[in-house]
């Protein structure tokens, strides 16, 4: 189903929202009110004239009324409908397909309704176990990590507003990419901050901190090169970009003030990012080396995880890399960033699927892994994966480890270099994933840890398939 039939609902919402008749709004609209129970069923497509009557009646944006999260949404309602909770309600993928197309607000409603639950479960457990660290933050329905995420995949991580304030920067301080510590000094010396570089022992455990009434900036000595680089510009952005960063974060309507901050973090980051690695420049460089992630790194002097963050936020208009979608995990499977071009759709609820190569990648530290994979619906996918080890804090510190995953569509792979020694046409070979078992419609996986939504659990105490879960013909 194309996205213009995708936007029927949108238009029944809107009309109920505005209290007004089916025929009445056809009339305003010059159409006949049957053309318009078509459109409101998606058995019609939304014409553009009529999208943009609607907009101007209205008085809507455009670009948000048109823009199609059903895919999203449908994905989390799978994932919701996949709870134990609801093993004996007998939901099926096509009820919710139906709901999500001819529903939107009573899905949003769910999905509100479900993660309150789950807030509400947490915050028992813990009374019940006597941890309670912070009841006011114990089994909140939303994560502020999780309001941040979604508003990164809403403007589909890209901020021209923050790309313009970077190259001003560079611009204006004549930013050299073979001293940019000086150059970032300068900077914050024109903004009323002096740059301390501290010494190991000196302090606690800060790798940077602004002293916004001495005026001082004070960064670990034990931070690397470009990871010192990065905290500058990062200082820079909180300190020159801040009406900015309110703009966007205040256009978001989040729910916690922890997720303000947050998001103003995770903002300062993207600009940190884009000095680093200027668009223009940053765009040729991966076009030349074909998403060589080592060799981008090296040129900009910049992490590998650095550089996977900067290729997600390639989406200026006529000037488009190739739509990437990110993950990060850590040892445990706990996914701590997730962002997706690509399409491909991630856990909100549950854990990941074990076939993903981010999980092989922990079993080779320091070695790139690739992998051609396969959706149970049908959609194709090349990845790449790399551990990270971060912890340069002397010999008694600990080390953390995460491995971080990259991947695109698969007619974009031959664009990236990680996919010369794939026969991109043999997609049988492609290995089966999903997005989290309860989503998986594979019986046939030794690495199933439950089974899949609305599947029964047929126990033969003489029979073993390749995972209890597995079915045996």
């Amino acid at each position: 189903m194309s996205k213009a039939l995708h936007l029927g609902g949108k238009v029944r919402a809107l009309r109920r929202a505005h209290k007004v008749s089916q025929a009445r709004l056809a009339e305003q609209l010059g159409i006949s009110a049957s053309y318009l129970n078509l459109i409101e069923h998606n058995r019609r497509p939304l014409p553009a004239a009529v999208l943009l009557q609607l907009a101007k009646m209205f008085e809507l944006d455009l670009a948000t009324f048109a823009d199609d999260d059903s895919d999203q949404v449908k994905s989390d309602l799978l994932e919701i409908f996949g709870d134990e909770l609801f093993d004996d309600s007998g939901i099926t993928k096509a009820d919710v397909d139906e709901l999500v197309t001819h529903h939107p607000n009573v899905t949003r409603a769910v999905r509100t309704l479900y993660e309150a639950w789950r807030a509400q479960t947490e915050r028992n457990r813990a009374l019940h176990e006597g941890d309670l660290p912070d009841l006011e933050t114990v089994g909140r329905s939303v994560l502020p990590s999780e309001e941040v995420s979604d508003l990164l995949q809403q403007h589909q991580n890209y901020f021209p507003e923050l790309e313009a304030a970077a190259e001003a920067l560079i611009r204006d301080v004549g930013l050299d990419p073979h001293h940019v510590q000086e150059g970032l000094i300068t900077a914050l010396g024109q903004l009323g901050y002096r740059v301390v570089f501290k010494r190991s022992g000196d302090d606690d455990k800060a790798v940077r901190r602004i002293l916004r009434d001495d005026g001082v900036i004070e960064v670990s000595e034990l931070l690397r090169p470009r990871s010192r680089h990065f905290q500058l510009a990062h200082a820079v952005a909180l300190l020159s970009c801040s009406e900015v960063l309110d703009r966007i974060v205040d256009a978001a309507n989040f729910t916690h003030d922890e997720s303000r901050h947050l998001a103003r973090v995770a903002l300062a980051n993207y600009f940190a990012g884009a000095v680093l690695m200027p668009y223009e420049a940053f765009f040729d460089a991966a076009k030349e080396v074909r998403y060589d992630v080592e060799l981008l790194g090296h040129r900009f002097r910049v992490s590998f995880e650095q550089v996977c963050h900067r290729l997600t936020t390639l989406r200026r208009p006529g000037r488009e890399g190739v739509p990437f979608h990110l993950i990060r995990i850590d040892v445990a499977g706990n996914i701590s960033k997730r962002f997706s071009a690509s399409g491909i759709r991630f856990a909100r609820y549950a854990g990941a699927c074990p076939r993903w190569n981010v999980f092989r990648a922990l079993l080779t530290p320091g070695n790139i892994t690739t992998q051609l994979s396969t959706m149970p619906d049908g959609e194709h996918y090349f990845c790449l994966s790399r551990t990270l080890t971060k912890g340069d804090r002397g010999f008694h510190a600990l080390h953390t480890v995460h491995a971080i995953g990259l991947g695109c569509r698969l007619e974009h792979a031959k664009e990236l270099v990680y996919a010369d020694a794939f026969d991109l046409s043999r997609v049988d070979q492609a290995v089966p994933i999903g997005v989290t078992c309860r989503l998986c419609e594979r019986t046939d996986c030794e690495q199933r840890a439950m089974p899949a939504i609305g599947s029964a659990v047929e126990v033969n105490e003489d029979l073993r398939g390749v995972s209890f879960y597995a079915g045996v013909d």
